[in-house]
């Protein structure tokens, strides 16, 4: 998953801008701790999701690909009044996941330190293969596993020794398909799909990182109305009933009425059924709450679900 895009935020008030950009609290991210947070317009709607890295002398923000130029202009905008020096350092560093429930096994004998003493979303400063390497708990499937990030051209000795050290578990390359599966399962928001700048946090179940009282940041005081005033649409997981499949941009019906529609769907590998996430109005959110999807002029019953809609091998919630 080399094509994140990765920025440095460093310098005196680097916590101050990020805590300035994003609107979870990053002071209270330990180094050696990451957290996901999200980035907002004015309004309120989402410029990108991220994760942001402390260390002891820098954080790093890592954003979607396809938002990295956004991003990073958007920032720099942002930057200007801040005592920081912002690095793109995407193009120098790739990013390996390595996820499964013998991700540790594998990871183990290449690495230091200790796997077994990076927890969830905490990182650490090592190597990987004799390779200079961050070691991540974090990913984007749910099962348990590392994010692995290198410079760019030691990735594909990396690469190569986890393979090799993978291949009695019998570890394969898996591509963005299979990971849009696993993540769906999960209940996971893409950006471009489930996020994007015409919805808020509040709306797209991002209320739990959205932290109205930690002082001013862009797109607050949006976010306090809509608060106050109530959100009059939300992010929603479905389940189908059948053998329909939900694809991205079908209707979601009420009555008979499109109220919504599908902003993620696939059939999920685990459960054999349809899952889906979609945007409903915020009195049809409520839980076990049945709805039509219209697949291709045919109605097909859904049901309002909380995800994770499949956690039985799954370690990460």
């Amino acid at each position: 998953v080399s094509h994140m895009g990765e920025f440095i935020v460093r310098g005196s008030q680097a916590l101050d801008l990020v805590q300035y950009i994003t609107v979870n609290d990053a002071s209270k991210i330990e180094i050696g701790q990451a957290q996901y947070s999200a980035m907002c317009l004015e309004s309120g709607g989402i410029i990108d999701d991220l994760l942001i890295y402390r260390f002891s002398d820098r954080f790093m923000l890592v954003v979607n690909a396809a938002n990295r130029a956004k991003d990073l202009e958007w920032i720099e905008q942002r930057a200007d009044t801040f005592d920081v020096e912002l690095e793109d350092a995407s193009e120098a560093t790739a990013l390996i996941a390595l996820q499964g429930p013998a991700a540790r096994e594998i990871l183990q004998p290449l690495t230091n330190p200790d796997v077994d003493s990076i927890e969830y979303y905490r990182f650490s400063e090592g190597e990987v293969a004799n390779i200079p390497a961050i070691v991540s708990g974090t990913g984007y499937t749910g099962e348990d596993g590392f994010e692995l990030y290198t410079a760019a051209e030691d990735a594909p000795q990396v690469w190569d020794a986890l393979l090799l050290a993978g291949s009695p578990q019998g570890l394969v390359p898996a591509g963005l398909g299979a990971r849009d599966s696993l993540r769906l399962e999960m209940g996971y928001s893409l950006y471009g799909n489930d996020l994007d700048e015409n919805h808020t946090t509040l709306e797209s179940g991002l209320g739990w990182i959205t932290k109205l009282d930690k002082g001013d940041f862009v797109g607050r005081d949006a976010l306090a109305a809509q608060k106050e005033h109530g959100v009059a649409r939300r992010l929603v997981g479905m389940r189908v009933e059948g053998r329909a499949f939900p694809r991205p941009g079908y209707p979601i019906l009420s009555n008979g009425e499109a109220v919504g529609r599908i902003t993620s769907g696939t059939m999920s590998p685990s459960l054999g059924v349809g899952i889906a996430l979609g945007y409903v109005p915020s009195e049809l959110a409520k839980v076990d709450t049945v709805l039509q999807v219209d697949v291709r002029g045919r109605p097909a019953e859904v049901h309002v679900q909380r995800p994770p809609f499949y956690t039985n091998s799954s370690i990460r919630r």
